[in-house]
Parts: C-alpha cells; structure tokens; sequence
C-alpha cells in the first residue's frame, strides 16, 4: 500500500510480433480487462486509456513528435554519492536523446568515469558518477525526430553533508569543531612490477580528543580501495599508511587519501607510476593488464583485458588465455592460436566451479610473462537463484527468445538470448544452428554437446557473409516443436581507433611537463591513451604510463631536468592500437615560470554571415613574462535585454587573435569575451562585446586588418606587421596603408607612412623622432575601394633598448655564410624564431640554425639569388628583442668573394718567379712573397718531380724578406721544361712556375711574369749596303723593342713599337729597388717611381755619358709639378680599382694562370701545358688551334682534373703544329678564354745559315 503517496503509475511491458513497448499508466485503474500475450504475461488496463497509449506507443500508428510520458526529477544528494536521472519518451520515428548540463552536450563517451548514458527502448537515463560541488546545475535531456523536438530539464543539487542544513553534526559528545591538517604527505612514486611501495600522511586532529578516530579513506582513481591481498590499510592514529604488495601495472593511477571527520574532510593526492619488470627475453612484450571477467554462465565466461604500453622489439602478433581453478595450480590454455582481440569468449567450464583466468602477449620474439590473475569467477547461472519454485517436473521447456549477435569478428562470434520461462527445476540445454543466408539448409553447430548457458561462441565463419542463426531449448521431456531464430550479417567488433590529435606540451615543475592532446574520433570501446616521451635526436620512445588513461590530459613525470622532449599519444581498444599521433613540439623540462597573462582588450565584429560571426581582439599588454599561446573565446545570447549563460565556444587554444564563430543563429544577438593563455595558465576574461547581431553584411571594402604588432623598435624606425582582413569584400585585397601619429595628438594627428597601397603585411615606418611615443593602424584596400581602419597599435615608444644587438654576418675560416644574432637578455623558456621576409620560412633546406647560450646562428647551406631577402629573428619571452638583416645582391656577391678567399685561401707574391744568369753561367731562380707566415713550407717541382737540396741543386727560403731562391751551376738540354715552387702555409696555398724550352736558348715566363722575352728570335738580313743586319724583337714591361746589329758593329735602336711611360732620371745614383727602377725604351730614357711620397719631392738630374761627350738634364719635381703629377696618379689609381672591381665575378668561368703568351719548341720535342682553371659551378674546358676546337686522341691528349687543372700534351711536335692555340673555359656566369701562340722551329737549317756568321759576343748576354 502506498501510504506516503508517493507512487505516481506503474511501467508495464507489452509484447507484440518480437517487439515490446514500456506503457505507463498515470490514473488510477477502474475498469480492467484482460490481455493474454503467447507469452503467458497478462495485465489489466483501463480501456479509455489503452487507445490513447496505443497512438502514442505503436510504431504502425501515424508519425508523431517527441513527448515525455516521464520527465527527469530534480534530485539532491551528498557529495560523492551516485545520482541517476531517468525519463521515458514517445514518438516516431524513435526520438534520438542528448542529455545537457547548463546548455552545453554532455559526452559520456568521452568521460566514461563520470557519465554513464544509456537507453532502452523508451526509457532513457542519465548516471553521474562520484558528485561533487561542480556537479550542481540544470540538466536537460533532448529528444528530437523528423517531426520536432522535446527537452525536459531537471535539478540536481549537490551538498556537503558536513555543511548542509539537514546534517547536524554530533559535536554534543564532544562539544568542539574539528581542524584536520594534513603533513608529511607522500609525493608522486615510482615503482617496478613486484616491488612493495608504501604510501603514507601524518594526520594532525586539533583539538586531540580522547578515543575519537578519523574515518580514513583511501582512492584510486575515485575508486574506494578495500583491504586484500594487494593492498593494506593501517592507521595508527597519527599516520595513515597504505602499502600496495607485489605491483602490477594495474595499481599504477591517482592515489587519493580523505580523511573524514565530524567536522569536514581533507584531501591529499598524488600520482603512483608503475614501471615493466625487465624481460627474460630481449626483445618479447611486457604482460598484459587488468584482466576481468564478463557474463559468466553455467559453462560460458568472456575474458578483457587491455593492451600494454610496450609491444617490444615487434609488434603483438596476438594472446593466450590461460585458466586455473581457485584451490588449483595448473595452469590451463583456452586457445590454441593467439587471439588479436583482446576479448575472447571462453567456454567448456564446469558449472559451479570458480576460475581464474591470466593473459600473455606474443611477438616474433617470444611470450611475454603473464599478467596479474583476475578475480575469481563462478561458473552458474545467474538466473538460477530466482528461478520459479513450484513447478512439477517433466515439464517441456518453453522456447528461447531474443536471439542476438552480441559480439562479431574475424575471429569468432558471440549469440545470446533469453533462457524460456517455462522450464521446470531441471536445467534446460540449448543446441544452435546456422545457415548461410539465402539457403533453406540449417546445420547444428553443437553435434556433439548441449550448451547449457544462454551464451555461445561460433568459431570458423568465412568474413563478409551473412548468417541466420537459431536456438533450440531441451531437457530430459523433450524440445518444443518451434524454435527462435535470428539473422546477423558477419561485421567486424571493432576497428582500430583512429590516431588521437597532436598533443600540446605545458611546462610545470622540473621533472614533468602536462601534455594535452584530442581525442580519437568515432572510437569505439576505448580503453584509453598511452603517451610515449622521446629525447630530441635519440628516436628511442618511452612509456611515460603503463596504464592506459582516458582522459585527454595527463602529467609526465619522472622526466631529466634540462633536456628536450618530444611526445606522442596513440589511442588503443579491443581491437589494438592506433597509429600514434604527430609529434607534439619539442619542449626543454624546466621549471614553470612567469605569471598568467592579462586580459585581453576589444573585442570586436570584423565580418558577420548569416550562420557565423568573425571576431577580432587586442593581445593583452602583460603577457605574464612568458608568450601568449592561444586564446578561448565565451559567448552568451542577449534576448530582450535578458543575458544567458556563458559557454565556451574553441576547446582547443586559437593561435590567432581572431576567431571564427560559427553555427549561430540569424538574427540574434551575442556577446562574446575572450581568455588568453601560456605557459603558466589561463588570463581572467576580458571585458564582454558588445551585443552583435549575426546578420549578413552588405560592405563592398574589405574589412579591417588583424594582428597588428611590431618588431624592432628603434630610435628612428620600427617594423610593423599585421594579417590579412578576415572579410574581403567583393573582390581580393590588394594592398595596405600604414598610418601613424604622435600619441599625444588628436585624431586630425594621423598621416600616411606612404604613398603608394603596400602589397606587403609589413613596413619599415623610418624617420621616427627618438623617444617620442607613436600608434599605429592599418587600412586595406580592394577594387571598390579601401575599408575601415584597424585596431590601434600603441602607443610604442620610438627608443632602442640599452644592449640591443644587431644581426652581423660572419664567414668562417671554411667559407660558412652564417648571420649571428645574440641577446643577453634571455629568460627561461625564450626561442630564437627565425623568418624570411617577416614570414615563417617553409623551406628549411636553405639554412641550418643552430642555437646556443644566447647565441643563434643561421647558416646558409648554399648561398644563391634564392636567399635575397630580408632575415629577421625574434626572440620569445622577452620585450620584443628583435633585428633584422637584408641580403642583396651585391652583398651576396661580396660575401661569396669573401668565402671564396677563406675557403680557398692564396698566397700573395710581391714578384712571380724570374731566372737570372749569374757569372760563369750559374743561374738563379727566384720570387718573393708579400704575406705569409713562419710555417710557411716551399716545395721545389721540376717537370712534375720534387727536387731537393744537394750537388745540382741549391734552395733557399729568407722568412725575414720572403725571398725563395734556387741555383743551378748550369743549364742543360735536360733541364728543358717546367720549374715550379710549391707553397703551403696553413690553409693558405700559392704556386708560381718558369718554363724554359728549346736548349735553354729561351725562357717563356707565365703569363704573369714581369720579366723580358723574347717575341722574334735572332735572325739576319743583307743591307744594300752589303752590311748584315742582325734583328731580334724583346718584350719588356709594357712595350716591345726592336734591337738590331750592323756589322762592324754599330749600335742602332730604332723607336719603340709601343711606349707609354714618362722619364727622368735623378742627379744622385740611387741603386734600383721595387719602388724606383730606370731603364730604356728605344731611344726614351725613363724613371718609375711606384706609390710616390712627400719624400720624393725635388730636383732630378739625367747625366748621360759615351766616353767622350755628355749631356746634363734637370727636371724639377716640387710645386705645381708634383701637385699634378700626384692629382693624376691618385686619378689613375682609382679608376684602374674600379675597373678591376667591376670585372670580377667570384663565380666566371676564368683561366687563372699557368699558360704561356708563346711558347717556342724544337722541332721533336713533346710539348706539356697545364692551365689553371676557376669557375662555380664547374666550367666547361676545351682546347682550340686556329679557332677549331681539339678532340683528344693518339696525337693531342686533353685532361681536365680535380676541376681545376686543364693540361694538353702534343707529343713529338713539328712545324704543322705552330699556330694561335686557347684554353676556352665557360660557365652559365660567363665565357673566358686564355691564348697562347706555339712556334715550332728546326735547329739544323738555322745552323747551317748562320755557321760563317760572326756574331756580337753582347748577343748572347741578352
């Protein structure tokens, strides 16, 4: 009987054709009938009702909305205690149900430990798990069809039951309010399977009451923890100690100690990690975890257990089962292959028998150990204690209902149904059969034994077909004549889970950071997440737990001060693991520093749709000492002027200060606010927008530009920089305008920094006055015209800071181009960020950064016109310290000189290499260098051979002068060819050579030898006179000088072919040095004096005398005279500089020295010449005779070696191979060719000419 009225109608089932409704009867029932079902139920209802429920409830009745036939009840409970809400809804098609707390959807998926949602058939719940104060709010459960929707709302208030008003604490007894403090507590542990760990508090009590006790609690993961053989409890009255005995993986989570009084309740917790045990076998996986048992039966139990965190050298090939009976020690295995689910249906167990069960995994390398055994389980029916009592025997069972596929996967799977009711006090048995869908043949599964659970697993089905299956019930009387079937098509159980989002990484104390991630979508029976650590440049992944977690945050600890980590997270269920996740970014564990940021600043509406609205905000203007990382946007409705709730719209943190909001309504009004956060938290919301309507714009200009900041501040200029308008308008921007003013001025204070729309989104603002304190804002512009200005930045003071460093370029004694920046103002957490052109640099193949203790340094990895730009790098966490540098091309062209020359470093000569004949024919080989160092070494080469110090040789090298000389007694036919000194000198490289061809009668110097040579060799012609003339032509300096002998000798020096020198020479004999020489020039007598001074000034005296006569010359050079004389050698040195300046190219293809201007050979002789070559990129070589290109053959052999030695060797020359030869070299900067002439002459005819010729003894000295 009711007495307290609280009964309000009764829930009664109603079957009809395989389906059942929940019909619920609000009224009191008067009239009843009787309904009989094939079932056997019956019930009464009153009949005016039953049609209207009829409409309401039956499926073939007409298409109706959503209606609660029971709302959701407000509840109040006490904290910690379970509240479950419950609704029951009509209509057609079947409403779908989502259940709201305060507006917003609740994923109880998401979080299964607090939300538990399910539905079944109309009636629908909603279990809250554990509440708390948090917990108090509206919840609302939805229902919505094609037809409409419906919603309910109910209250659940959460009390302490220590402060509310309806408890009243005992404190008569003791008459005193209890203080509980909590000291000593246990901090974050870590511990390895096997091992005994302890955790422990001291509890201080005041006042100290004789005899009263504290309730002590201890949690694990929320869940209370009961004394047993892995866990003990002791309270000493002071200390609670929980001690956790041989761990497993399974203990590792969030330990919670409570400690209750009459008084209230204090908290402490801390994180326990549990590490793998080592392996017996290198390589084998670490043993699975939390095995459970599920459905046990009369022969029938499903086995879980979830995946572990190390699959070892290979991934897990699959599982074996084994099982053990409680009071047993032999360890049975259920399956004979492994599985790769991890579920797997047991069967064959002996009713009213209890097991254990235990899982290993399996890779290539081998078994794992097993995992911790589950609880025992009892192998019986549970519907055998409420069996009907009374029923006679001999009874022939009812049939079995509701056949069901509840599990389906390649490996096996699982039926269930409904045990018959009709079955007497002896056990009923089951046999099942199948059929292939789309055949009229059954076939019994269970030939050879009864099943007696009503759960059986079917192995060794073809994937992808269908199936119908059917269940006949038994007992010792017979089988009944209809047996229920059941169709299912073969799908799988589960996918794997997809990968779970990048996960983002917060700094937090010295040996752990908090990782975030997003879940995995569309997962099904998510076990949870395992997040693995990684050291930067190790690729060894470690389990930072070995307990999978379901929420999508978690803390890492146990991590090494200092160094830099990477994490990933990979998601697993049933059927395995997920791929894992991107890496997160690289972060350096340290302490958390700085404070929260401040609030962001005005909010506003840069463009508006129908269905979406684009906000905009200024960042805060203290960012709390460390980078503002994102922002979280709040919105509310505004109806009538009454504000609504706010809710969070982004649960991902934006990276932009701008924010899209989408799926609002048309036509209603919201307010937004915005949240700012970094490393050390979340900023105070900023102050609401104002009320927006979401309607669409009609605006033609762009709207306004977002981001505005700006980088380099300094006395006379800064950089701004801001993003693209999130609204275009009706056509594309193209452009910007920059605006500024003073501060302090009013709004007719603003002026354009330029004239022209900026396709760029950055300017250089120059001219600024030091110290005065500007705003900034910036316009776009589109075809119809240009749009509202933006958000003002400022005011920024124009003023360098104390210390600032500019970006310098430095090249590196290997040719590096690196750009350096420093800053000493470094704090913890600050990165150098490197961009191009303001721009975050996508191609990271065109530098190597590389950052150390304030220093970075960005390397180029192969300079070209692709690096021309401007490089700026910022440095994070501080007060925007900033710098820039542009590279150019002329500066790139120069800065490649620059490594050329310190990659490839040359020795420099005052003078290339010369020969003098000395007395009595002993001759001297020598040159001079003009930098160089002590260990500076000279190796002496002749033709390829190094040649030393000893009888024929005699070397010397004076460090003091850096004169290199080598003498010879004597010249011989072998000593035709090629002398060369070789010198070293550090890095630093530098090479000079002499040829000497034809029986020593001529030296052909390189081309860069300062010496005389010959041009026409000595020959003789017969004068009308009948006097013979003998002529010879030499090149000395500039010119060439025709010298000619009559016989009997007369000295005759006709003018020269080519002069362009002045001359003098001085009173007083002055012996002849690199800086002053003389010398002659046809019938021009000359004095060159190089790079003149004021000491050279004065009066200048030729004497020339022939043994009998002379003539006196004086020439005054002081005065207007040497102010002249010296005007036009500064004029002439200067424009021979820059004419030289502007024909380099480090880069042309260029013939860089080692080829004679001519080269005069004896007929028979072989002829070798090597050129050197330089070019970048390597040039193309080849040889030319007469302007017609030389193929290497038998004849010419052409090399090119290393890419920089091009050589040709005629062997065996004749007079066919005199001509006009060249060393072509060419490249894509440029073409270059190095000539030489090649005169091949016959000794023998020459002789026999000149045998009854006496010659001028003078000749030979010559």
């Amino acid at each position: 009987m009711d007495k307290d009225k609280e009964v309000i109608g009764y829930v009664v089932p109603v079957f009809r054709a395989n389906q059942f409704f929940w019909i619920f009867n609000r009224k009191v029932i008067f009239t009843r009938m009787i309904l009989k079902f094939q079932s056997g139920f019956t019930f009464t209802l009153q009949m005016e009702e039953w049609s209207e429920f009829r409409k309401k409830m039956n499926p073939d009745s007409l298409t109706h909305p959503p209606e609660f036939i029971v709302k959701p009840r407000g509840q109040t409970v006490m904290e910690g205690k379970t509240v479950k809400l419950h609704c029951t809804v009509a209509g057609w098609p079947k409403p779908r149900i989502a259940w709201y707390k305060n507006n917003v959807l609740i994923d109880a998926k998401a979080h299964p430990e607090k939300y538990t949602a399910e539905s079944s058939y109309n009636m629908h719940s909603l279990e809250i798990k554990n509440c708390d104060f948090l917990d108090t709010a509206q919840y609302c459960a939805s229902a919505l069809n094609v037809k409409g929707e419906a919603s309910s709302v109910a209250t659940v208030v959460v009390k302490n039951p220590f402060n509310s008003v309806s408890y009243k604490p005992k404190l008569s007894k003791y008459g005193v309010t209890f203080e509980t403090t909590i000291i000593d507590k246990f901090d974050v542990a870590f511990g390895c399977e096997g091992e005994t760990l302890s955790l422990g508090c001291t509890v201080v009590i005041y006042p100290t009451v004789k005899k009263y006790q504290p309730e002590v609690v201890w949690y694990r993961d929320s869940v209370p923890l009961k004394p047993s053989k892995w866990v003990h409890h002791h309270w000493s009255g002071e200390r609670a100690i929980l001690t956790l005995t041989h761990l497993n993986k399974e203990d590792e989570g969030m330990y919670t100690l409570r400690v209750n009084t009459k008084s209230g309740f204090e908290t402490h917790s801390a994180y326990v990690f549990v590490r793998d045990a080592e392996v017996e076998l290198e390589g084998v996986p670490v043993a699975p975890l939390d095995v459970r048992c599920h459905d046990a039966n009369k022969d029938y139990v499903v086995v879980t257990w979830k995946q572990p965190a190390v699959e070892g050298s290979s991934p897990i090939l699959g599982y074996y089962i084994d099982r053990c009976e409680v009071g047993a020690h032999h360890w049975a295995q259920c399956n004979d292959a492994p599985v790769k689910y991890a579920r797997f249906p047991v069967t064959g167990l002996v009713e009213g028998r209890s097991y254990m069960f235990r899982v290993r995994a399996l890779n290539s390398a081998g078994v794992s150990r097993p995992s911790r055994v589950s609880e025992a389980v009892v192998a019986m029916d549970p519907s055998d204690r409420a069996r009907l009592r009374g029923t006679s025997l001999g009874i022939v069972p009812g049939e079995p209902t509701d056949v069901v596929v509840t599990e389906a996967t390649k490996s096996y799977v699982v039926l269930a149904w409904k045990p018959p009711v009709q079955r007497g006090h002896e056990g009923v048995m089951y046999f099942i059969e199948k059929r292939i869908s789309g055949s009229d043949a059954w076939q019994r599964v269970n030939t050879g034994m009864p099943v007696k659970s009503p759960r059986y697993a079917l192995f060794d089905l073809a994937e992808g077909k269908s199936y119908s299956f059917r269940v006949r019930s038994c007992n010792s009387s017979g089988s009944p004549s209809v047996q229920t079937a059941g169709t299912g098509s073969l799908v799988l159980f589960s996918d794997l889970p997809s990968a779970p989002g990048a996960p983002v990484v917060i700094r937090n104390t010295g040996t752990s950071v908090v990782v975030t991630w997003k879940a995995s979508k569309d997962v099904k029976h998510l076990a949870g997440y395992y997040i693995e650590s990684s050291v930067v440049g190790t690729d060894v992944w470690m389990a930072c737990n070995n307990k999978p977690v379901k929420q999508t945050r978690f803390v890492c600890h146990g991590l090494i001060t200092g160094y830099n980590y990477v994490f990933r997270v990979k998601a697993v269920n049933a059927a395995g693991y997920s791929q894992s996740s991107p890496h997160s970014d690289a972060v350096v564990v340290q302490p958390r520093g700085g404070t929260v940021p401040g609030q962001p600043t005005g909010v506003t509406l840069l463009e508006a749709l129908k269905d979406y609205m684009v906000l905009g905000w200024t960042p805060p203007a203290d960012n709390g000492g460390a980078d503002v990382r994102g922002y979280f946007v709040d919105y509310r409705t505004v109806k009538g002027g009454v504000l609504g709730q706010w809710h969070e719209m982004n649960h991902q943190a934006l990276t932009a200060a701008s924010y899209k909001a989408e799926n609002l309504k048309e036509n209603v009004f919201y307010q937004f606010r915005v949240r700012a956060v970094n490393m050390a938290g979340v900023s105070k919301p900023s102050l609401p927008s104002a009320s927006l309507e979401c309607k669409e714009w009609t605006i033609t200009v762009p709207g306004v530009p977002v981001g505005l900041r700006v980088l380099e501040v300094r006395d006379t200029s800064a950089v701004v920089l801001w993003d693209r308008p999130l609204f275009d308008g009706r056509s594309p921007v193209n452009g910007y305008y920059l605006d500024l003013k003073v501060a302090s001025d009013g709004e007719g204070g603003w002026k354009a920094a330029h004239e022209k729309a900026n396709g760029s989104k950055y300017m250089k603002v120059t001219q600024l006055t030091a110290g005065a304190a500007y705003v900034f804002r910036v316009r776009a512009q589109n075809l119809a015209g240009v749009g509202k200005p933006s958000a003002v930045l400022g005011p920024i003071v124009a003023q360098t800071r104390p210390g600032t460093k500019e970006i310098y370029v430095d090249v590196d004694g290997d040719g590096r181009i690196s750009m350096v920046f420093e800053c000493s103002e470094m704090t913890e957490g600050s990165e150098f960020i490197w961009s191009k052109n303001y721009q975050a640099m996508t191609d990271t193949s065109r530098l190597t950064i590389c950052n150390e203790k304030g220093r970075s340094r960005a390397t180029f990895n192969s300079p070209s016109l692709e690096d021309l730009g401007t490089f700026s790098c910022m440095v994070t966490n501080t007060d925007g310290i900033s710098s820039s540098y542009t590279l150019t091309e002329e500066g790139l062209l120069r800065l490649l000189d620059l490594s050329h020359e310190h990659k490839f470093p040359v020795i420099p000569f005052k003078s290339e290499m010369a020969m003098e004949l000395l007395e009595k024919g002993r001759v001297r080989f020598w040159t001079q260098l003009e930098k160089f160092t002590s260990a500076c070494q000279v190796e002496y080469v002749f033709n390829d051979a190094i040649i030393e110090d000893g009888e024929k040789y005699n070397m010397n090298f004076n460090k003091s002068t850096g004169v290199i000389e080598m003498f010879m007694d004597s010249l011989e036919v072998s000593d035709e060819g090629t002398f060369t000194f070789n010198l070293v000198d550090g890095k630093a490289k530098g090479t000079t050579s002499l040829v000497l061809i034809g029986e020593g009668k001529t030296r052909c110097p390189t081309p860069s030898l300062k010496g005389p040579h010959f041009v026409e060799y000595l020959n003789f012609a017969v004068t009308p006179e009948c006097d013979v003339l003998l002529k010879c032509k030499v090149k000395k300096g500039g010119g060439v000088v025709l010298f000619s002998w009559l016989w009997p000798p007369k000295l005759k020096v006709s003018f020269p072919l080519s002069r362009s020198s002045d001359f003098s020479v001085r009173d007083a004999k002055i012996a002849a040095s690199e800086r002053v020489k003389s010398g002659v020039t046809g019938e021009q007598l000359w004095l060159k004096i190089s790079e003149p001074t004021e000491k050279d000034k004065g009066k200048y005296t030729m004497d020339i005398f022939d043994g009998k006569d002379g003539v006196k010359r004086v020439f005054d050079l002081t005065g207007k005279a040497w102010d002249e004389a010296f005007e036009e050698f500064q004029r002439l040195k200067k424009s021979c500089w820059h004419l030289w300046f502007s024909c380099v190219s480090s880069d042309r293809a260029r013939v860089v020295g080692g080829l004679p201007d001519v080269v005069a050979i004896q007929e028979g002789k072989s002829l070798n010449l090597t050129g050197n070559v330089w070019g970048e990129p390597t040039p193309e070589v080849c040889w030319t005779k007469n302007d017609k290109e030389l193929v290497s053959d038998e004849r010419y052999k052409l090399k090119f070696e290393h890419g920089k030695f091009a050589s040709i060797t005629i062997a065996a020359v004749t007079t066919a191979d005199s001509g006009k030869y060249a060393l072509v070299v060419k490249n894509k900067f440029g073409k270059e060719a190095g000539e030489f002439t090649v005169s091949v002459y016959n000794p023998e005819e020459e002789e026999t000419i000149l045998a009854s010729l006496p010659l001028d003894p003078h000749s030979q000295s010559l």
